[in-house]
């Protein structure tokens, strides 16, 4: 089973499928171009001296200037691309496609807007040869019991978890419409990735970071009416795809103590095998799944039952770490392991609430995805 566009795709032919942003006369093909993002002109490129030291050769001046956007530029990174892992080599790509066309920036736009350009241009290389990342309910209905031994499927490009350290609530700019958490909750993300590579980045640049419509055309090689065309269409598509509330204002509404009692409260009941506890938790319409297994499920009744019959009883024992992932509670889950005599990692599990209740849980199963999120690979 594969997902579309998830295998191996023609990057000209991708990028010829989009026809909100067709690219100009250029292509696009030199992401590190000095493109006047802002508007302005002939910054004063001799005040700074790590950028002249930078522009001279200096790897730790360049190093220090890019140091404070690295962060931003990452988030920007995975929501392009839905993977922590990708993001961590397009950032690599794009820093160094940066730091090679340097001598090129003549300072026509600020040094952050640039790195943008490059970043995003980076991004759209990795989404035209790889396409998009799925969730289970991309792949088809729920599962109304459960399904035991469900194997992985291999040959889908899955989204993966980001961790939160790093993330603040506070908008990355003034003109942006979603907090930095909010940008990288799983819904959006997911969304995110029903759209064409310069839909997905116009929408980014434009109500994640600020960019204006002749900004982004400038940044895309395209024209502003491009870009119009192109956010009107992937507003359309996220909309139908995001729950109208996000999960800021619920978090936020509940509080931190009471979220942390949620997030213990559901570690209890696995590790104890409590069933009655765990539905107590849980939404009536409530939906749990697990990339990479295909199958997941919707509603309590379906939910219980795969609980019971699979991590309450036949997994083993569990142990639990809280983490903060895509802006939303969650958890680490380790499963005990005789060969090792430790509880290994499991899963990333990420909460969706509503009011104080789980409404969803999505289980990255994938010890991988542990050293991300800065825990342990094994628990006593």
């Amino acid at each position: 089973m594969t997902v579309e566009g998830a295998g191996e795709a023609d990057p000209a032919r991708t990028r010829a499928r989009d026809e909100d942003l067709a690219p100009g006369r250029d292509g696009g093909t030199d992401p590190a171009r000095d493109g006047d993002t802002d508007g302005n002109t002939d910054r004063d490129i001799d005040g700074n001296t790590d950028l002249v030291r930078a522009r001279a050769g200096d790897d730790a001046a360049f190093t220090r200037l890019v140091e404070p956007l690295r962060r931003e530029l990452h988030a920007h990174c995975y929501r392009m691309l839905g993977s922590t892992h990708d993001a961590d080599d397009a950032l690599q790509d794009a820093l160094l496609r940066a730091w090679r066309g340097l001598a090129r920036f003549e300072g026509r736009s600020s040094l952050r807007s640039w790195l943008y350009t490059v970043a995003t241009r980076t991004c759209l290389d990795v989404v035209g040869a790889r396409g998009r990342r799925a969730l289970p309910v991309d792949l088809g209905p729920s599962s109304d019991r459960a399904v035991l031994g469900d194997p992985p499927l291999t040959d889908v490009a899955w989204l993966s978890p980001y961790p939160d350290a790093g993330l603040t609530g506070a908008p990355v700019g003034p003109d942006t419409r979603y907090e930095q958490r909010e940008a990288v909750e799983l819904a959006f993300v997911a969304a995110l990735q029903h759209l064409p590579g310069n839909q997905r980045a116009a929408l980014l640049l434009f109500e994640v970071l600020g960019f204006s419509a002749a900004e982004i055309a400038l940044t895309m090689d395209t024209t502003t009416t491009s870009v119009n065309s192109a956010l009107a269409r992937a507003r359309r598509v996220v909309a139908d795809k995001v729950f109208p509330r996000t999960q800021q204002p619920t978090l936020r509404k509940i509080g931190d103590a009471r979220v942390r009692e949620i997030v213990a409260d559901y570690s209890s009941a696995l590790e104890r095998g409590d069933t009655d506890a765990l539905v107590a938790l849980l939404t009536e319409d409530v939906t749990w799944s697990m990339p990479p297994m295909a199958h997941w499920y919707r509603g309590l009744e379906a939910v219980t039952d795969f609980a019971v019959r699979v991590p309450l009883t036949t997994c083993g024992s569990w142990r639990h770490l809280p983490v903060g992932a895509n802006g939303q509670p969650g958890v680490g889950c380790y499963l005990w392991d005789e060969g090792a005599a430790a509880h290994l990692a499991w899963s990333i599990n990420v909460f969706t609430l509503r009011g104080d209740r789980i409404a969803g849980i999505t289980s990255f199963v994938d010890p991988g995805h542990f050293a991300a999120f800065g825990l342990p690979a094994s628990l006593p």
